[in-house]
């Protein structure tokens, strides 16, 4: 019996195609996207509700606009690229998508971050794939800013995975999955077949690189992995180089491909929606005390706290650590930067004299922390 998912058991699938998929020399790549949307099809006929997250917006735009070989682009030239190369990219997949119906959504990061925001999104994704639409998913980069963007598609689709509850994700990429080595150095690198805990070893061998088309590398493609094992979702990491790549997955008794595997999630939508968040505006490092009652599932206390970094308001998310800077977790702070510097190392019974009004006992409440997956793991 097979330990890898299958994805013909998924629900919701949602596929990340990269740019160097979606352009070749600078031109949209009919001929391979073709091959990948008969799997499409072949996946709808399944009855799996399929979204999609593709790049290629600025690599069409940076041709549209005669703007050559410039790996880095400042980002008004970015923005200027995407707004003339998004309405080519969906032009293109409207001509090779046929007779299947397609839909675009852009998303920005601030909308996904915003609770309300990110169900109404849900609604309207779910309302479409109801309607056997397959939604083409982007980043707004025409007023993304630097500071409040995902940065790399491939966290945008661990997020829109979170946002629909999907079962697997699949990055496809122009590599076969995680190696143990560089593959293009080493020929006796070894492929990682199944990860079940991002550890320290793996991230080492997902060491950041980029080419002149992706924003990212294998690094991005293991966040965006650990941030859907967080909230219970699967992630291939493979390649989409061949020919009908998802049903050679399906079809060949080999393993293609690295899988990142999600413990089964009985996490309420909201701590998914908390796990899913890729950015944090702040850390808070705590004593052994305070993270062996975080690990029992308890509340983050005053008391607990040895120091604390950022620019964070009450409601915003926060990173925390333990003092040797292990990541236990995230959760949404009870108070300002300035009212929790002042309360740090203190009782709770010393906060109303303290700051002049009766506040919350605890720094991060526990339903408002999700705990890390590989401390989940380690339990």
């Amino acid at each position: 019996m097979s330990l890898l998912p299958s994805l013909l058991d998924s629900k919701k699938l949602v596929i990340k195609i990269g740019s160097s998929l979606v352009v070749e020399n600078n031109k949209f790549n009919s001929k391979r996207l073709e091959s990948l949307i008969r799997d499409v099809s072949f996946l709808q006929k399944k009855r799996i509700k399929i979204l999609i997250v593709a790049s290629g917006a600025v690599s069409l735009g940076k041709r549209y606009l005669g703007i050559k070989n410039k790996k880095v682009l400042k980002i008004n030239e970015k923005q200027a690229c995407a707004a003339c190369g998004q309405s080519l990219l969906m032009n293109s997949f409207l001509k090779i998508f046929k007779d299947l119906k397609i839909a675009q959504i852009l998303l920005t990061y601030s909308e996904t971050e915003h609770r309300r925001k990110n169900l109404n999104a849900r609604e309207t994704i779910n309302t479409l794939l109801d309607s056997n639409v397959i939604p083409i998913i982007n980043e707004n980069d025409t007023i993304a800013t630097e500071e409040l963007k995902f940065g790399d598609n491939d966290r945008l689709a661990a997020r829109v995975a979170q946002i629909v509850d999907a079962d697997n994700l699949i990055l496809l990429s122009d590599v076969d999955g995680l190696y143990d080595e560089n593959p293009s150095k080493f020929k006796k690198a070894k492929l990682i077949y199944i990860v079940k805990n991002i550890d320290n070893d793996i991230k080492k061998m997902a060491k950041s690189d980029t080419n002149l088309y992706g924003s990212g590398g294998m690094k991005t493609k293991i966040e965006a992995a650990q941030m859907a094992m967080n909230f219970g979702c699967n992630t291939l990491i493979c390649s989409g180089n061949r020919a009908r790549p998802i049903t050679r997955i399906i079809k060949k008794k080999k393993n293609l491909g690295t899988w990142f595997i999600a413990k089964k999630s009985k996490k309420s939508s909201f701590k998914k929606w908390l796990a899913g968040s890729p950015k944090i505006l702040g850390e808070i490092i705590i004593d052994g005390g305070a993270c062996k009652a975080l690990k029992n599932g308890s509340s983050l206390l005053p008391s607990g706290v040895k120091s604390l970094t950022g620019n964070f308001f009450r409601g915003d998310l926060v990173g925390v650590f333990s003092e040797k800077k292990e990541a236990l977790g995230k959760g949404l702070i009870s108070y300002d930067i300035m009212e929790a510097k002042l309360i740090i190392g203190k009782k709770t019974s010393e906060i109303e004299s303290i700051l002049g009004y009766v506040g919350r006992e605890e720094l991060i409440h526990r339903d408002n922390f999700i705990l890390n997956e590989s401390i989940l793991i380690k339990k």
